[in-house]
């Protein structure tokens, strides 16, 4: 027998070896979208943007291209800054980025993870859609709420007129006190209203909690183990307080409508028609959901309602030409005489467009709210690997010069089709997020806006506040968080003249 090898059937057998390995070990995914160089170990946790990340992300868009990455400490976020890009992933692909991303401190610890913002794709959150969809999510459904909303402005006017140095107060009191008749059908007091102070506490805590980067833990889940005595665990007192807050918010007005009903005294509201006469006899899952779709509702809509509803009168004391066009359509068309009202809308073409325009000119959640991929995924030749988070930077889409033009400028035509020249884009496709996480308070938002700027701009003359014989310009410096706030402005509120006054004054029931 010959002891030669077999040489041919070695080099087979070579062959198939690192065939197979190559198969096994020597598989290539596509490369990730370009971004910043990390370091071992730690990849970009020291590129991550703390202070308004809208534009950071903006000048990674200029260099790296409209989508970029980077990774911390593992976890790999995707920016998006084009409009296209977000579209094609997040509405044509939203089967696989439809997810949220977990937030072991904001959501697991406070216990956000409960509202429908940061419920996983699944049945829960179809449900919680279902709801809004039912209640507030047509034009129409929105109308059996009007009165509600009419009567409200109204009242905001009084307020304005009496202490117009307190607009940013009246602001929010006035959305608080809207949002709570139709989430629970709960009548705001004048002044110091508990509810409503309690919703500003809890989304001020959302914006601060859920802001990206906020919380080491929340790229270290294991951090939130540990117990509150060790060093950098500081952050579990302030889960802690959060906690309390958030737990009051949702409870306090659900009890309240609960004891309306079983008196026979409720009005209708979001929380009474899902109830319908089965309080009290709902499965502790259901009532969960009432109860979190109706909190859901209360504390989204009255505070992005606020941030555009003062940058609004931000905007009003910075151009007073488009103050003037907006008085003089509402002047021709309600005359002196009379309040705009909804049965107005449809006539006032201009302060619909002045309504886009607060939309886009303020993106009260700049950076989105960040989708998570459920599957690996390819996009333009770029690796997205499953768990990404996608973070669409709305700011930059609604400031993008390559859709509209002068993006600093306030100017309500670009939406208007003149001399054959076409709108520009409309900002709500954008400003209220993309695929199946779209915001379903659409309506109500841009409802409350509308009959905001179209009563006020009826009666009063917004100018800017003149101190020392020193006329002061307000700075246009968007705030920092999830839900971006203009920064505290003066202004000058007074009325356009005596009946002006006199319609100011009229008195406003339900």
């Amino acid at each position: 027998m010959s002891t030669v090898p077999n040489v041919t059937g070695l080099v087979c057998l070579a062959c198939v070896g690192v065939y197979l390995f190559k198969r096994v070990f020597g598989k290539k995914n596509p490369p990730y979208p370009p971004g910043p160089p990390g370091w071992p170990l730690i990849g970009n946790v020291l590129d991550m943007p703390h202070i308004r990340p809208w534009l950071t992300f903006a000048e990674w868009g200029k260099k790296y291209g409209d989508i970029s990455h980077i990774e911390v400490l593992g976890q790999h976020i995707v920016v998006v800054n084009s409009v296209k890009i977000a579209m094609e992933m997040m509405d044509n692909k939203s089967t696989i980025y439809s997810e949220r991303p977990i937030l072991p401190v904001a959501g697991e610890l406070i216990g956000w993870k409960n509202v429908m913002t940061l419920l996983p794709y699944g049945d829960r959150l179809r449900q919680h859609r279902k709801y809004f969809h039912s209640v507030i999510g047509t034009r129409a459904a929105m109308g059996i709420y009007n009165q509600v909303e009419e009567v409200e402005t109204r009242r905001f006017l009084k307020r304005v007129f009496a202490t117009p140095d307190q607009l940013q107060a009246h602001v929010r009191h006035t959305a608080g006190a809207v949002i709570l008749r139709i989430s629970h059908g709960y009548e705001a007091k004048k002044n110091n209203d508990p509810f409503i102070d309690l919703a500003d506490r809890a989304l001020y805590q959302w914006s601060v909690v859920t802001a990206p980067g906020a919380f080491l833990a929340d790229v270290l889940p294991f951090l939130i183990k540990v117990p509150e005595w060790f060093p950098g665990a500081g952050f579990k007192h302030l889960a802690r307080e959060c906690k309390d807050t958030l737990e009051e918010m949702v409870s306090a007005p659900y009890k309240f409508v609960l004891g309306q009903m079983a008196a026979g005294i409720a009005p209708e509201s979001f929380t009474s028609n899902l109830l319908g006469g089965s309080a009290g006899r709902l499965s502790v899952e259901d009532e969960h959901d009432v109860k979190w779709s109706a909190a859901t509702l209360y504390a989204g809509a009255s505070d992005t309602t606020v941030a555009t509803i003062n940058s609004f009168f931000l905007a009003m004391t910075l151009f007073p030409d488009v103050q003037k066009k907006a008085q003089a359509e509402i002047d021709a068309v309600v005359g002196p005489d009379h309040l705009p009202s909804f049965a107005d809308q449809d006539s006032l073409p201009y302060i619909g467009a002045l309504v886009k325009e607060a939309l886009r000119w303020h993106a009260t959640i700049p950076t989105g709210f960040p989708h998570c991929v459920s599957k690996d995924d390819v996009h333009d030749g770029y690796y997205i690997p499953k768990g990404s988070m996608v973070v669409p930077n709305i700011w930059f889409m609604l400031n993008d010069p390559e859709r509209y033009a002068n993006p600093s400028q306030f100017n309500p035509d670009r939406f208007l089709a003149n001399d054959g020249r076409e709108p520009e884009t409309e900002p709500r496709t954008i400003c209220f997020g993309f695929g199946r996480r779209i915001c379903p308070g659409i309506h109500l938002a841009e409802a409350s806006v509308w009959l905001s700027a179209a009563m006020s701009l009826a009666v009063f003359d917004i100018s800017k506040a003149v101190e020392n014989g020193i006329e002061i310009t307000p700075e246009v410096d968007p705030l920092s968080g999830t839900i971006s706030h203009p920064k505290p402005f003066k202004c000058s509120i007074k009325p356009r003249s005596s009946k002006a006054v006199a319609l100011i004054e009229q008195d406003a029931q339900y």
